[in-house]
């Protein structure tokens, strides 16, 4: 499934370069007329992300997220600074299908398990962006990918310590952006999707970060992912989402 990202700062069309705000570009395309390309080329599910709201929860784009929920034709997955139960409801009530939540995961792993216990797996989708250390160790740095962080993706999934993990929780949908190729268009880590893919099958992967040609589609597809979030590569034309559709439907 080809899934198209919309991020946004102040009602406008963005892309950071590997989690940074200091290396904002913007885009003149309004989240609108994106919504509604890409649902009228067939995307499966539309990814919004509000990075105002993640960065200052008083910013919070809610009118803006639920005008653009509200009348959208496909599933929307939101997230972006999820800090609370509240969040979750308001995405939801908003009209979202699921609600991506990132930092909290890392950093308070028994509250986003309550969340996935009261809405069900359906319902969220965990976002754990990876960046591989030395040792080949999958690390979550939090707080939008700001601070550096000992937490592997697997005790997350599997649980340390004698806690349960996210899977016994109920997990279903997981978002995998490998940070060192976000932004890059230098092609995703197709190795690593394979890996997770193979080792916990009953997740549905969403891959994310540097797919810059259909040819990355291609090979992440065949990695065992159920999607792939696609972001700077459509806002700049190096390829359309109609042809992003036809290279994973038909390979």
């Amino acid at each position: 499934m080809i899934i198209p990202a919309i991020d946004l700062i102040d009602g406008q069309t963005v892309r950071l370069y590997q989690g940074s705000y200091e290396q904002t570009t913007r885009y003149t395309q309004t989240p609108f007329e994106l919504r509604d390309l890409y649902a009228s080329a067939g995307a499966g599910v539309l990814h919004l992300v509000d990075l105002s709201g993640a960065k200052d929860a008083s910013k919070r784009q809610l009118g803006l997220l639920k005008e653009l929920m509200a009348a959208s034709p496909l599933p929307v997955q939101v997230g972006g600074g999820v800090r609370t139960e509240q969040d979750v409801i308001d995405f939801l009530e908003a009209g979202a299908s699921r609600v991506v939540i990132g930092s909290l995961a890392i950093r308070e792993p028994k509250i986003v398990q309550q969340w996935l216990h009261t809405y069900g797996g359906d319902r969220i989708v965990l976002a754990l962006d990876v960046s591989i250390n030395q040792q080949g160790e999958k690390t979550l740095p939090s707080h939008g990918w700001i601070a550096a962080s000992n937490i592997t993706l697997e005790q997350i999934l599997d649980g340390s310590d004698g806690d349960i993990g996210m899977l016994q929780a109920g997990a279903k949908h997981v978002l995998c952006t490998d940070i060192s190729r976000d932004g890059t268009l230098q092609g995703p880590n197709v190795e690593l999707y394979r890996e997770l893919a193979a080792k916990y099958p009953n997740i549905h992967w969403q891959a994310s970060g540097g797919v810059g040609n259909v040819a990355h589609i291609e090979s992440v597809r065949g990695s065992g992912v159920k999607g792939v979030i696609l972001g700077r590569a459509l806002l700049e034309g190096k390829f359309t989402i109609a042809e992003a559709i036809a290279c994973w439907q038909n390979g």
